[in-house]
């Protein structure tokens, strides 16, 4: 949908009110350019379905008169399709999304969709390294670039990933005149909310030091983190770069760049952090997501204790 670049099926009503959608996705909501593609997919997907379910290309009215059961054929034929639990939740969300747009504008009004479930997505545990383990990653990163100022902004991006806790699309949204320079920086995170994030002297130093290199010169508009020909940085570049290092210093396939915010606050979670600051400095806007790093720590607690306790061990030892 980003771009434009997806088509969707129905009648010029249909085409009107899923562009409108958009716009207010985009305009009111300010959902990010990753929410609006991956909605776009999944009602580009949905109004594929309804092409074949209903043997023509759908129209406006045809929405208002599914019922609970074409959703979950819907879902059916996702599933054979092999889309997993957490994306058939995000179809879901999307469609609700969708139809609550036309209910609230009075284009269509069908209470149907909300008779239907939607598949609980797995609830999985973040996966953070070692302290040793993401310093390693920082102090490796630069062992993969052959030009001195790439390695200078991949150090200094996952000194800023891992020593702020920050989501890697907020850390390559950032522009120049957003770059750390005290001891206090303005992050703008998912729904654009704002959010203040205390930033170390090795990361002012880490980001100032690239800044420094880079051949790469802008205005305060101008992105903070660019690739090789100067355009802001894909985070598709940084994931295969953390690939690359994976392989290099022999870590497992959850280190991401996502997990050194991860790291970040277990780290913290287990240096004394409260949760309800951790909750303010990762963005979070649910107590309970903040929580899941609690399970972390405990399950770090505990296999020390097996590790070093001598009640822990077992009388055949």
């Amino acid at each position: 949908m980003a771009g434009g670049l997806i088509p969707f099926l129905g009648d010029a009503p249909l085409q009107a009110a899923l562009a409108a959608w958009r716009g207010w996705l985009a305009d009111e909501r300010r959902a990010s350019a990753h929410t609006l593609d991956g909605y776009g997919r999944d009602l580009a997907a949905f109004l594929g379905f309804l092409t074949d379910h209903l043997g023509g290309e759908p129209r406006l009215g045809d929405l208002s008169s599914l019922k609970p059961a074409d959703f979950r054929s819907f879902l059916a034929r996702r599933s054979t399709e092999g889309l997993g639990r957490t994306s058939m939740a995000r179809a879901m969300s999307s469609l609700r999304s969708f139809f609550r747009y036309l209910d609230r504008n009075h284009l269509v009004h069908n209470p149907s969709l909300g008779a239907v479930r939607a598949p609980r997505p797995p609830r999985g545990l973040p996966k953070p390294l070692a302290a040793d383990e993401a310093l390693e990653t920082i102090e490796s990163a630069a062992e993969l670039q052959t030009e001195p100022w790439m390695a200078a902004r991949d150090t200094a991006l996952f000194t800023l990933l891992y020593g702020c806790g920050l989501r890697l699309g907020e850390a390559l949204s950032m522009n120049r005149g957003e770059a750390p320079r005290s001891e206090v920086m303005v992050i703008t995170g998912k729904g654009r909310k704002q959010r203040l994030v205390p930033v170390l002297p090795a990361v002012i130093e880490a980001v100032a030091l690239y800044l420094g290199q880079c051949p790469y010169v802008g205005d305060a508009n101008a992105p903070l983190f660019v690739g090789a020909r100067g355009k802001r940085l894909n985070p598709g570049v940084v994931q295969r770069q953390m690939r690359k290092l994976r392989a290099l210093l022999g870590l497992p396939d959850t280190a991401t760049p996502h997990a050194l915010r991860h790291s970040f606050a277990t780290h913290l979670l287990s240096g004394g952090g409260d949760l309800r600051t951790i909750q303010e400095l990762l963005g979070h806007a649910s107590l309970s997501t903040t929580q899941r790093y609690t399970e972390v720590d405990a399950g770090k607690l505990a296999a020390v204790y097996r590790d070093a306790h001598p009640r822990a061990k077992t009388s055949d030892e």
